[in-house]
């Protein structure tokens, strides 16, 4: 039996003791030197471990070897073998670096680890999922923090985190240097060399340790060079932190805790520290650990009314700037918002204090969000290669309302730590780089809900982690610009050498502000002074987009008088036309205020980027983009998967010409033989017809901060806009089936405002069917018409009518030889035939069969044949669509049967014939331009009736939405 740890025969026990309770970064390195010494221990990587193992035969430390054992026994670390003479260098000891570090170890690298600082001082509290619970518990956190997240609790604060992970990578045998900082690389000096790091101070020994692998942990503002950066700005958002000494107290234990509320769930909440302390937040979080932990969203003018910022300037370095900052007023400030917060049940608050000893206060801005654009790059340098990955805030800084950070950070480090693996099997380099931009693919998305639920079985392994990841979604090919040969230069803080600097946030203003000024001069009415009031006309960005593409903008159609169609106009053309996604609404660019003027800002920049490597050149006179029936084209790309049709709106005049022949004819055919209006005819919504050359809607109600959807407020991090409507990613789903949508491929009813997708928009338009695939449609269901050829790779779409015959007591008669409904050919024998479905896909409808006349073949009265809109097709899309399998082979559909013939019944008749089983029922129905009407077979015997779009397409019946 082990000695116990207080008996003087045994110090080894005490020391390990100590180990295990301490509470500081020096002193945790301390306890382990003396430990290794006092066993005679040497050495680094597991062999250490197996060292102290074997040396320590002590009752508390027996359970954390079998914790540790069984974590180094899973498959994935080859017993401890799988990267054996791989020697990596990870810099920053942050969660995710001494994370990586962790595994690299078990994988049986050589792993040292550098850290600038001496002391972990960050008392600010984590939110934990619950994978890292389990995670960190499999490491043994209960041992060395008897606290960890006992109960219902599910946060730990960054120091007690970083204390239970350098205490397992020093026990696996990590070498662990602080005081050290990282300044660069040096590239071997000859093919025996390998590649090394340039440190401070330049004394320490691990100058000459040569490396193959460099893991950067270092934080957001440290990234190697090779690396390139993108930026995300949202409006202005200003994060106050401030920690508070917690005496564990009875009184303090009791005080609950605030897991996140924000302003738009808790409104009286709010209002009510508004009215009584002056101080206006959006969202408080407070979380009970060694500390009381109060994290809050300030707004600015709340901060100037409560004398926090002294003055209130224009870039946010200079506003958050220490000399604009008054510190008492802070700390008050933040006192206060704690106290109401808890209903002044906190006794005594009192400050706790930072490395600087100072009380743990801050206010910080994040309105910026980085984020690297790759994961990982190799270099090569005299026939050295060296592998470089990236893990923590420096390849993703977490937006922390999220909570997102350290669970996303764990599975960066996870991914690593799989790609040095695959390094040191001898994979080729770039299929290496490519199954981590892969997996980096998916790491921005990731959340509790989307991950694999058995989180027992999580190891490095991506599929472990990640349901139905593709791990070649990014080829080889795709990443050769991430092989580095040389040791050229390259700036990785900025992305082009045309793009605006992020140094110094007011020269960046004043340089879009002179840019803007310079491309809109010499326009009538225009005059750029500001980022506020110069633009809410929107003659000022009218005159943007001319000075650089003026193919897309006609300033004399552009009213001065009606700024909210102006901007919307612009919005959709830099949207469609120039890939820019609108930032603001146009009822908010309208009336801008100064709240909206950071997303002006945003939004210009984004042309800043577009116009800037265009020289004013001659540009190519292409015509706006057509805007036709989204349904139409969504139904066509489910038939046809290499065809990608954009949205229309714009229609031309021939469509508003035969609008006005529909209206006329469905006029004189309600009217009958008696002349009466029928009441269905003034129950029928009226079409309103877009003028062509008003293409754009006016949207004067959306507002870009609240979602379409839900109305919860949408912040710029998380928002898509898609048809003038601002919404959370996840809100965007088809109203019908609930599936969630993705841009570009979804479908939108104009009239009631409801997104759908391609499978269940109400009113897809019909669409032609070559001669072969019409052969299957029921009689009576196809139609055969001729239309002179439209241009090539272009759709055309052209209305057809069918006049209307007088009524008859008797069905006309079929042509000798002609089935009723036959497609009747009138074009060339080499031509395909071009057919329409008279049934709307997705409905459980038939049409009426109405005697018809015989036809004449001319183009004329082919156009008065039908109610309906056709898509002609090119010769290629018919061939490709005559190819596609229309049948089921698993379960083969009957036979159609013709489509029964009706007798015309008398005008005074009509009324009863909606009455009884099995009668035919007047809907109303509507494309996105038009309306007209259909009818609908009920079945009184079947919960529901067959569609027709599951008799002509059994293979599309049952798939699953988009």
């Amino acid at each position: 039996m082990s000695v116990p740890a207080d008996e003087p025969g045994n110090p080894a026990h005490a020391i390990f003791e100590r180990f295990l309770r301490a509470g500081e970064c020096r002193e945790v390195l301390g306890c382990f030197v003396e430990l290794c010494q006092q066993l005679g221990l040497q050495g680094s990587g597991l062999q250490l471990y197996h060292g102290l193992k074997a040396a320590l035969n002590y009752w508390n430390a027996k359970a954390l070897w079998s914790k540790l054992d069984k974590k180094a026994g899973h498959k994935d670390y080859d017993q401890g073998t799988a990267c054996a003479g791989t020697k990596c260098l990870v810099v920053g000891a942050g969660p995710c670096g001494l994370r990586a570090a962790i595994e690299l170890a078990l994988l049986g690298a050589r792993v040292v680890l550098l850290e600038k600082r001496d002391s972990f001082s960050r008392n600010n509290v984590l939110h934990l999922w619950p994978f890292t619970i389990h995670d960190l518990r499999a490491l043994g956190a209960k041992k060395f923090y008897g606290r960890f997240c006992t109960g219902t609790l599910d946060h730990i604060s960054i120091r007690q985190l970083q204390l239970i992970l350098l205490k397992v990578a020093l026990l696996l045998g990590v070498e662990v240097h602080i005081n050290v900082r990282f300044e660069g690389l040096v590239p071997p000096t000859g093919k025996a060399g390998g590649w090394q790091a340039v440190l401070q101070p330049s004394s320490s020994p691990l100058t000459h340790y040569e490396f193959d692998v460099l893991i950067s942990a270092g934080g957001g503002k440290f990234v190697p060079e090779g690396f390139k950066r993108k930026e995300t700005r949202g409006k202005l958002a200003i994060g106050i932190t401030t920690n508070f000494i917690n005496r564990h107290s009875r009184a303090e234990v009791e005080v609950a805790e605030i897991s996140g509320v924000a302003r738009i769930y808790n409104q009286k909440f709010f209002q009510n520290l508004y009215n009584k302390t002056g101080i206006d937040l959006e969202n408080i979080v407070y979380y009970k650990d060694d500390t009381h932990y109060f994290v809050m969203t300030a707004k600015k003018q709340s901060l100037l009314k409560k004398g926090v910022i002294l003055q209130d300037k224009a870039d946010i370095e200079s506003l958050l700037s220490p000399d604009n900052v008054n510190w008492d007023a802070l700390l008050s400030y933040a006192k206060e918002a704690a106290n109401f917060s808890t209903n002044y049940c906190l006794p005594e608050l009192e400050f706790a204090l930072n490395h600087r000893d100072l009380p743990d206060v801050d206010m910080f801005d994040f309105t910026c969000m980085t984020r690297s654009e790759n994961a990982a790059l190799v270099w090569e340098h005299n026939g050295s290669r060296l592998l470089l990955g990236l893990v923590g805030d420096c390849l993703v800084e977490p937006f922390w309302p999220l909570g997102t950070g350290v669970a996303r950070g764990f599975l960066a480090a996870f991914d690593a730590a799989w790609m040095v693996r695959r390094w040191a099997a001898g994979t080729p380099p770039l299929e290496v780089l490519a199954e981590r931009e892969s997996i980096y693919q998916r790491l921005s998305q990731t959340s509790p809900d989307n991950t694999n639920k058995n989180i027992s079985q999580y190891s490095i392994d991506p599929a472990t982690r990640y349901p139905n990841i593709n791990l070649q979604a990014i080829k080889a090919s795709q990443v050769k610009d991430l092989y580095l040969v040389g040791t050229v230069e390259v700036d990785h803080k900025r992305k082009s050498d045309n793009r605006l600097s992020t140094a110094a946030p007011g020269d960046v203003y004043e340089e879009l502000l002179s840019w803007c000024q310079a491309s809109t001069a010499g326009y009538p009415g225009v005059a750029v002074s500001n980022f506020t009031t110069s633009w809410t006309s929107g003659l000022a960005l009218c005159a943007l987009i001319h000075h650089f593409r003026p193919d897309l903008v006609d300033l004399d159609s552009v009213d001065p008088q009606n700024a909210i169609r102006t901007h919307q106009m612009m919005l959709d053309i830099a949207e469609q036309e120039l890939g820019i996604q609108p930032v603001l609404s146009s009822a908010e660019m309208a009336t801008m205020a100064e709240p909206d003027r950071l997303g002006l800002i945003t939004y210009l920049s984004q042309f800043y980027e577009v116009f800037r490597t265009s020289s004013e050149v001659e540009v190519s006179k292409k015509p706006l983009s057509p805007r036709g029936t989204r349904g139409a084209i969504l139904f066509l790309s489910k038939l046809q998967k290499s065809r990608n049709l954009t949205h229309k709106r714009a229609q031309d005049s021939a469509q508003k010409d035969t609008e006005a022949k529909r209206s006329r004819r469905d006029t004189e055919l309600d009217t009958g033989l008696d002349g009466d209006t029928p009441d269905s005819a003034h129950e029928l919504p009226q079409t309103t017809v877009m003028d062509p050359g008003q293409p754009v809607r006016e949207r004067t109600g959306e507002n870009s901060d609240a979602c379409y959807f839900c109305g919860c407020r949408v912040y710029i991090l998380e928002r898509a806009s898609a048809e003038g409507r601002f919404f959370h990613r996840g809100c965007f789903q088809c109203r019908r089936c609930g599936a969630t949508l993705r841009l570009g491929d979804y479908a939108f009813d104009e009239e009631e405002g409801h997104f759908y997708c391609s499978l269940h928009y109400p009113n897809p338009p019909s669409v032609d069917l070559p001669q072969d695939e019409a052969s299957a449609l029921p009689d009576g269901d196809a139609d055969a018409a001729a239309h002179p050829p439209s241009e090539a790779g272009s759709p055309h779409v052209s209305p057809m009518e069918r006049a209307p015959s007088p009524p008859q007591p008797t069905p006309a008669a079929p042509q000798p030889g002609e089935e009723p409904g036959e497609v009747e050919d009138t074009a060339d024998a080499g031509d395909m035939e071009e057919q329409e479905l008279l049934a709307q896909p997705g409905r459980d409808v038939r049409e009426e069969e109405v005697p018809r006349a015989e036809p004449q073949g001319t183009a004329e009265e082919g156009e008065e044949s039908g109610g309906r809109r056709k898509i002609i097709l090119t010769p290629l899309e018919k061939l490709s669509l005559s190819t596609l399998n229309l049948t089921s082979e698993a379960e083969p559909e009957p036979p159609l049967k013709p489509a029964r013939l009706r007798p015309q019944a008398a005008p005074e008749a009509l009324p009863a014939l909606g009455q009884g089983q099995g009668a035919w029922k007047q809907k109303e129905g509507k494309t996105d331009m038009e309306k007209g009407r259909w009818y609908k077979l009920e079945c009184p015997d079947k919960q529901s009736s067959q569609s027709f779009q599951d008799v002509l397409y059994p293979h599309l019946a049952h798939e699953e939405p988009a």
